[in-house]
C-alpha cells in the first residue's frame, strides 16, 4: 500500500469508525491474541459468549468455540452459509441443565436488541497478516464484532484510473479467497473503496454487482457534513446502530447468490416498519412503496417479511402476499422460497385461501387477488379481525380498486395494506394512495440509473416508412373510402377497420420482420443479448414468428408466448399453442446465454410485458400501442443489469409510442418518469463530444501518418488518457450503430482503433491497450477494417528475437525506432527484474538517465539510438548466459547482491561466497516438492542461510538483508522444483 492510499483512504476510514465508537488496533497489536493461521480473535469471542450467556458452562463455551474454529472448507459457499445461519438465522443451541433438567438452550452471540450496548464489542483492525500453506494475505481493514471478522475492506488509491479503482479491489478479494478460503468463512460484507468511490458486495460477487450506498438513512446526509461516498457508506452501513441489524435482517442466500440489500430496499423496509408500528389505526399504518422496475421490488418484499416476523411487538404476524397474475404469484413465491423464507403457502383455490387466512399468526399466504372471488349470491365473509396481519400487494395500481379488493378488505378489516408498484401513481387519479395511504418510499427511474441499479433505456424510432402513427389509421381509411358519405364510413369503420387490420397488413409486417432481423443481428446478437417482439394481437405474434424465422435462416431461434383461448379455431394459433410447462421451459431457455441456447427472441402480445425478469434481454421491438403504466412496465423489461458490457436497454418503436410517453408525462409527475426513455438522438451530442476528445490526440496529422500518430501515444500517462477517451467513444458508437446517424464517425473510429492497436503493439509494456472491453459490434468493425486494409498489427517482438533489428529498421522515423527499442528494453527489464535485481536495476536507471539527456537536448536522437543499442546488447548477452564475472548465470545474481551490500569485501571472496551459498540453497530445496508453498520449510531455510552468512563474517543486519534477497532469487530460479 502506498502512503498516499493510506493517508487518503485507509486512515480516514479507520478514523471515522473510531468516531462512531469502534476501537482501533493494528494487526501487529493483536498478534499475541491469535494464531497466525487463524482469523478469529478467539479470546474475545469466548468472552462475548460468556458475557451474553452468564449461565453457560466452560465446557459448553469450548464446544461453541470449537464449532466455529473447526469448520471445514471443502465448499466455502456452504460453510459461509452455515456460519451465517448460526449467527443470524436459526442460531445455536447447546445442551445444559439450568435447574429443570438437561435440555437445549439457545446461545446468544450478539445483543441484537441493543446493538450499541457493552455486550457487543466493535473493533476496526488494519494490516493484519493471515498465513496458511499457500502464503499470506494482509487485508487493508477488518471489522470484528465480538471477535468475529464480519466485514472486510479493500482500499485503492484515488490516483488509479477511475474505472479501475473498485474493480481492482474486487480482484484483490478474489486473490485473497484463492489464497486463504478460511479467512472468509465468517465474512458477511465486502467493501471496496477509493474514498471518491465506495461500494458494498458479498462473497463471490462480481464487480458489477457491488452496490452504492447513497443514503445514510435514518440519519440525513447533512448530519455527516460531507458528500464523500466513503463517508456516506460508513454512516449508512457501519455505524454500530445499524451494522448488526443490517447483517441480521438484510442478507439472504438467493439460490447460489448471497444478496445484501440496496440502500433503497433498507430505507423502504425501515420506513414501512415504522409506519406499521406507530400508525394509530390500520389506514394510517399502510402506504405505497414505489420502486422503479428492475430495482429489486420482490426482494424488498422478502426483506420486509423477514423484518416483520422478527419484530417482537407484532407477535409473529400473518403475512399475505397478493398479486394479480399467476406468473407473478409463482415468481414471488419462488423468490421467497429461494431466499429461505419459511413456509410460504400458495393458496390453491378460493376455499383454500379462506382456510389459510384462518390459520392466524405465523402464517405466510401467497395468493392471486382473484381468489377473493365471491359467488353472485354470496357476501365474502370476515375471516380475521386481528390487527397483526400485514397484506403486501404487488403492482397495486392495476387491480386494487375493484370488487375483489373490496372483498379482501372485508375479509381482513383490521389488516395493514402495503402496496408495491414499479410505476408511479397517476397524479390525476390518486385512488391507489387513497386506498393504501401515502407514499412510504420512492425510488425513481432516474435515480436507479444514476445508482447503476438499472441501465438507461434508449429509444429508437425505426425508418419513417415503417412507423405506424396512431392518427395514420383515420387518414388511411378516409383516403380508401373517400367515395362514401360520413354515415356509411362510420358503419364500415365500426365493422371492419381497427388498428390490428392496418398493423397486420402483409407488406408492412414483412418489411418490419426483415428490419427486426437485420437490426437484431447487427446491433444486439453480436453482443450475445436477447430480444422481445411485442405484436398487436396473438395472430400477429404468430405471423411475426413465421416471418422472422424465414429471414433469420437459423442464425437464432424464436418462440411465441401468448394466452390460451379454449375456443381458438385459427390453425395458426393452434400451431403455436403452448402448455404452462412448455412456456416455463421456453422462458428458462431464453434466460440462458446465447452461447448455451440459441432461443434469442420471444414474440408476445400481452404476456411477459410486466413482472418478467430476464437481464439478458437488451431490446424490445414494439409494434403495439401501449400507454401509461403498461408502457412504462413494458419498456422496463430491458433495463436490468446483466454484465459489464450491457450499458443500456433499447426500445425499437414501429408504432409510434413516443407520443404516448408524452401523454404519460402529463398523466404522471414529470420528475417521476424522467429518464424512462432516452431518444437515440440524445446520444449524438455525447458521441460528437467523445469523438472530438479522441481526435484531439492527433491534431494536425493526416490519416496516412500512422507512425507520427503512434508517437503521440509514446508517454504512458498520455496513453492512459487516450485509452479512457477511446473507450467512451467506442461505448457511444455501440449505442448509436447501426443507425445511419453514426455513419459520419465510422471512418475516424476505424482509424483511431488501428492507431490504438499499433500503440499496443509498440508500447506493449502497458497491458490494456486492447479492444476486449468493447462491444462485439465495435470489435468486429475494427477487426474487419484491419484485415481489409492490410495493416499489420503484430504481437510485440522481443529484443532477444533474431529479427528484432530487422523489425526496427522498418520504421522510417528515427523517433519511431528509438521508441520501439526503448519500450522493448523496458519490457525485457520488467520481465527479468527478479532474476538479477542489481543488474537489471542498473540498466533501468541507465535508460532513465539517457531519456532525460535526450529531453534536455544533451543527446541527439541518433546518439540516443546508439546508446540504446549498447544497452540492448548487454541484455542479449545476459540472456545468452554470458557473464562478466565468470560465474554461472545462476550464481552471478548472488554475487551482484553481495557486492551491493558488502562493498568493503574483496571480489574474489564475494565470488566464493556467492558460489557456496547458491549451492547450499540448491542442496536444501532439491529434495522438497513444492517448497515455495511450505511456509515452515521456508522459515527453516531462512534461518540456515542467515546463520551460514553470519558464520562467514557478515553482521546480523547484513545477513538478514541478504537472506531475504537470496530466497527471492531461489524462488525465481527454482520455484518449480
Amino acid at each position: 500500500m502506498s502512503q498516499y492510499e493510506y493517508e487518503k483512504v485507509e486512515k480516514p476510514f479507520i478514523d471515522e469508525l473510531v468516531r462512531y465508537g469502534y476501537t482501533h488496533y493494528t494487526g501487529a497489536q493483536l498478534e499475541s491474541e491469535r494464531k497466525a493461521t487463524h482469523i478469529i480473535l478467539e479470546s474475545r469471542f469466548r468472552a462475548a459468549i460468556q458475557r451474553l450467556n452468564p449461565w453457560i458452562s466452560d465446557g459448553n463455551v469450548d464446544k461453541i468455540v470449537h464449532k466455529f474454529t473447526a469448520v471445514t472448507t471443502t465448499d466455502l459457499w456452504e460453510a459461509n452459509r452455515q456460519i451465517f445461519d448460526w449467527l443470524f438465522g436459526e442460531g445455536i443451541t447447546i445442551e445444559q441443565d439450568l435447574g429443570g433438567g438437561k435440555k437445549g438452550q439457545t446461545v446468544r452471540l450478539f445483543n441484537f436488541g441493543e446493538p450499541t450496548s457493552a455486550d457487543n464489542e466493535y473493533l476496526v483492525v488494519n494490516q493484519m497478516t493471515i498465513t496458511n500453506a499457500n502464503g499470506s494475505l494482509r487485508p487493508d481493514i477488518l471489522l470484528y464484532i465480538n471477535g468475529l471478522p464480519l466485514v472486510i475492506v479493500e482500499c485503492k488509491s484515488p490516483k488509479l484510473q477511475p474505472e479501475k479503482q473498485l474493480p481492482e479491489c474486487v480482484k484483490q478479494f478474489e486473490r485473497y479467497v484463492e489464497t486463504n478460503e478460511r479467512a472468509f468463512l465468517y465474512n458477511q460484507l465486502m467493501i471496496a473503496t477509493s474514498s471518491d468511490r465506495a461500494k458494498v458486495g458479498t462473497l463471490f460477487a462480481k464487480a458489477q454487482h457491488y452496490g452504492l450506498w447513497s443514503d445514510p438513512y435514518p440519519i440525513h446526509k447533512d448530519a455527516i457534513g460531507t458528500d464523500n461516498p466513503q463517508s456516506i457508506l460508513i454512516a449508512g452501513i457501519l455505524r454500530r446502530e445499524v451494522l448488526l441489524p443490517l447483517l441480521n435482517n438484510y442478507i439472504v442466500y438467493d439460490g447460489k447468490v448471497k444478496k445484501f440489500a440496496r440502500y433503497q430496499q433498507f430505507r423502504a423496509v425501515e420506513k414501512a416498519v415504522d409506519r406499521i408500528l406507530y400508525g394509530k389505526k390500520p389506514e394510517l399504518r399502510g402506504g405505497v412503496v414505489w420502486h422503479t422496475q428492475g430495482s429489486g421490488k420482490s426482494l424488498t418484499m422478502v426483506y420486509l417479511a423477514k423484518r416483520l416476523r422478527r419484530e417482537p411487538s407484532l407477535k409473529n404476524p400473518m403475512l399475505v402476499i397478493v398479486t394479480d397474475r399467476e406468473d407473478l404469484d409463482n415468481q414471488i413465491t419462488e423468490t421467497f422460497l429461494s431466499c429461505g423464507f419459511p413456509n410460504p403457502n400458495q393458496a390453491a383455490s378460493v376455499k383454500d385461501l379462506k382456510e389459510q387466512l384462518g390459520k392466524g399468526q405465523g402464517t405466510t399466504v401467497m395468493t392471486l387477488i382473484h381468489k377473493f372471488q365471491a359467488r353472485e349470491d354470496e357476501v365474502f365473509p370476515v375471516i380475521s379481525t386481528e390487527e397483526n396481519i400485514i397484506v403486501m400487494t404487488d403492482e397495486s395500481h392495476r387491480s386494487q380498486y375493484k370488487g375483489l379488493a373490496m372483498n379482501m378488505r372485508k375479509a381482513l378489516p383490521n389488516a395493514t395494506f402495503i402496496g408495491f408498484t414499479g410505476t408511479p401513481i397517476n397524479k390525476k387519479d390518486k385512488s391507489t394512495t387513497g386506498k393504501f395511504g401515502s407514499y412510504i418510499d420512492e425510488y425513481t427511474i432516474d435515480r436507479a440509473v444514476k445508482d447503476g441499479a438499472t441501465v438507461p433505456i434508449f429509444y429508437e424510432s425505426r425508418l419513417p416508412e415503417l412507423q405506424m402513427q396512431g392518427e395514420t389509421l383515420d387518414e388511411l381509411f378516409n383516403r380508401s373510402f373517400a367515395e362514401y358519405d360520413d354515415d356509411a364510413k362510420e358503419r364500415i369503420k365500426e365493422k371492419y377497420v381497427n388498428k390490428e387490420l392496418i398493423l397486420t397488413s402483409p407488406k408492412r409486417m414483412r418489411d418490419i420482420a426483415l428490419d427486426i432481423v437485420k437490426h437484431y443481428e447487427e446491433k444486439i446478437l453480436v453482443n450475445g443479448y436477447k430480444a422481445q417482439v411485442v405484436a398487436v394481437s396473438r395472430r400477429a405474434a404468430a405471423l411475426y414468428k413465421e416471418l422472422i424465422d424465414q429471414f433469420a435462416n437459423g442464425s437464432f431461434e424464436t418462440a411465441v408466448i401468448f394466452s390460451e383461448d379454449q375456443n381458438d379455431t385459427d390453425e395458426l394459433l393452434k400451431k403455436y399453442k403452448t402448455s404452462k410447462e412448455e412456456e416455463k421451459a421456453l422462458i428458462k431457455r431464453f434466460k440462458k446465454p446465447f452461447s448455451e441456447d440459441k432461443l434469442a427472441m420471444l414474440i408476445v402480445c400481452d404476456k411477459l410485458l410486466t413482472g418478467f425478469d430476464a437481464p439478458i434481454e437488451q431490446v424490445m421491438y414494439l409494434d403495439k400501442p401501449l400507454k401509461e403504466h403498461n408502457l412504462l412496465q413494458a419498456i422496463a423489461r430491458t433495463n436490468r443489469r446483466y454484465d459489464e458490457h450491457k450499458t443500456y436497454g433499447l426500445i425499437v418503436d414501429y408504432f409510434g409510442v413516443s407520443r404516448f410517453l408524452d401523454e404519460a408525462l402529463e398523466v404522471f409527475s414529470e420528475s417521476d418518469v424522467k429518464g424512462a426513455l432516452i431518444s437515440i438522438d440524445n446520444e449524438l451530442p455525447r458521441l460528437e463530444s467523445r469523438h472530438r476528445a479522441v481526435m484531439r490526440f492527433f491534431d494536425k496529422l493526416s490519416k496516412d501518418q500512422h507512425e507520427q500518430a503512434v508517437l503521440r501515444l509514446k508517454e504512458e500517462d498520455v496513453r492512459a488518457q487516450f485509452d479512457i477517451a477511446y473507450k467512451k467513444f467506442a461505448q457511444s458508437m455501440d449505442r448509436v450503430l447501426p443507425d445511419p446517424k453514426a455513419e459520419r464517425f465510422v471512418a475516424d473510429f476505424k482509424w483511431v482503433s488501428v492507431i490504438r492497436q499499433l500503440a499496443r503493439s509498440r508500447y506493449a509494456i502497458v497491458d490494456g491497450m486492447d479492444i476486449s472491453d468493447c462491444g462485439e459490434k465495435v470489435r468486429q468493425i475494427v477487426h474487419d477494417y484491419i484485415l481489409s486494409t492490410g495493416i499489420e498489427v503484430r504481437n510485440p517482438i522481443s529484443i532477444l528475437d533474431g529479427n528484432f533489428k530487422k523489425e526496427i529498421e522498418k520504421h522510417t522515423l528515427p523517433e519511431s525506432k528509438a521508441a520501439e527499442m526503448e519500450h522493448a528494453i523496458k519490457r525485457e527489464i520488467t520481465v527479468k527484474m527478479g532474476e538479477d535485481p542489481v543488474f537489471y536495476k542498473s540498466l533501468k536507471e541507465k535508460v532513465a538517465e539517457l531519456l532525460e539527456r535526450l529531453k534536455s537536448e544533451q543527446l541527439t536522437i541518433q546518439e540516443y539510438l546508439d546508446e540504446l543499442e549498447q544497452v540492448s546488447e548487454q541484455l542479449v548477452q545476459k540472456a545468452s548466459g554470458k557473464t562478466e564475472s565468470g560465474l554461472s548465470v545462476y550464481e552471478e545474481p548472488y554475487l551482484n547482491i553481495l557486492s551491493e551490500i558488502c562493498e568493503s569485501r574483496a571480489d574474489y571472496e564475494l565470488k566464493e561466497i556467492a558460489k557456496d551459498v547458491h549451492q547450499m540453497i540448491v542442496d536444501e530445496i532439491t529434495p522438497i516438492t513444492d517448497w515455495t508453498k511450505k511456509t515452515d520449510f521456508k522459515r527453516s531455510l531462512d534461518s540456515k542461510v542467515l546463520m551460514w552468512l553470519v558464520g562467514k563474517g557478515m553482521t546480523v543486519q547484513e545477513a538478514g538483508m541478504l537472506t531475504g534477497h537470496f530466497r527471492s532469487l531461489a524462488e525465481r530460479q527454482y520455484g518449480n522444483k
